[in-house]
């Protein structure tokens, strides 16, 4: 089985367990935990159904299997809003609001490198749910500076502020650090080198630098659970996601986890479950749970194509 489906399969399922208790408190999930696939809820969608987290990881894919052409990205996220290309069920039911802004613009026009905002408070966390799938492009880009520039271009089209670019810079340095064998634990200790060497390069400021702190200090897996946030600040979803990675020992347990910290449960639980994915592998994913998606034969053609364009 290949990295791409890892992490594919293991971000969906992860969004999937999630959507029926989308913006349900901690407290409420305590009492009541979610222990396996459920469906309704939120959304009243059936068991199995992925939200616009995984519809727009999949467009992505799926355009890469095409070479990288970021026009063409662009494209099939309209087509995702507007004509409900790569739904679960044949139609939108959730979209971030800085999300659905990006997208206007581009159907009217906008070219993909203006099409994102680049206000400090348009930093939600709709650029980092999607971007897994570019860790497969981006793994053969050795030059640090070219490797975040590329990132950068495909979070713009929706997120277009340095703060949710350094993230996904941040997650996909992480799981290509994953990808290369490295345990969770040294992977973590490698991005964190990474990211303070380039952000010097990059003439970023400290102050936009001391956002990630929590992160670059070392020891975010210490923290205790009330530390954590899981809104949709991109920031708190990136902390979030490596907290439950580096606290848990096996997919179950980190999407889980994930999910019941609660608030943006999809979103929280779709980032860690593509980290999750290539770190214990799609087999670790429980098989009713992989059995329940929608479009599942679907999802798996893609990650086929995109592991024969870009895995050895």
């Amino acid at each position: 089985m290949s990295k791409a489906r890892d992490a594919i399969l293991g971000l969906v399922v992860g969004d999937a367990l999630g959507v029926p208790v989308e913006f349900q408190p901690r407290d409420s999930l305590k009492e009541n935990p979610v222990t396996d696939m459920t469906g309704y809820g939120t959304y009243s969608q059936p068991p199995g159904t992925w939200s616009d987290d995984s519809a727009l990881a999949l467009c992505l894919a799926d355009e890469l299997t095409h070479g990288f052409d970021l026009h063409q990205i662009a494209a099939s996220f309209v087509q995702w809003l507007y004509h409900n290309y790569w739904t679960p069920h044949g139609k939108v039911f959730d979209v971030g609001n800085n999300t659905e802004a990006a997208l206007r613009r581009l159907k009217n026009g906008a070219p993909p490198e203006e099409s994102g905002s680049t206000g400090k408070n348009a930093n939600g966390n709709g650029s980092l749910m999607r971007i897994m799938p570019l860790l497969f492009y981006v793994k053969d880009i050795h030059q640090q500076l070219k490797r975040y520039e590329t990132i950068r271009k495909v979070s713009a089209i929706t997120h277009a502020h340095v703060r949710s670019t350094l993230s996904c810079y941040y997650y996909l340095e992480f799981a290509g650090f994953l990808l290369q064998g490295e345990s969770p634990r040294e992977a973590y200790r490698k991005t964190n080198e990474s990211f303070l060497e380039l952000t010097p390069a990059l003439y970023i400021e400290p102050e936009e630098v001391a956002h990630f702190d929590r992160l670059t200090g070392g020891e975010i897996q210490k923290l205790e659970e009330e530390k954590i946030e899981t809104n949709t600040y991109v920031v708190h979803t990136l902390e979030a996601s490596i907290w439950c990675i580096l606290t848990t020992n096996d997919y179950p347990k980190a999407v889980l986890k994930a999910v019941n910290l609660g608030e943006d449960t999809d979103t929280t639980a779709a980032v860690t479950g593509g980290l999750a994915g290539l770190i214990y592998s799609a087999k670790a994913i429980p098989t009713l749970w992989k059995e329940s998606l929608a479009r599942l034969n679907e999802i798996e053609s893609v990650t086929d194509k995109l592991s024969s364009r870009y895995e050895w």
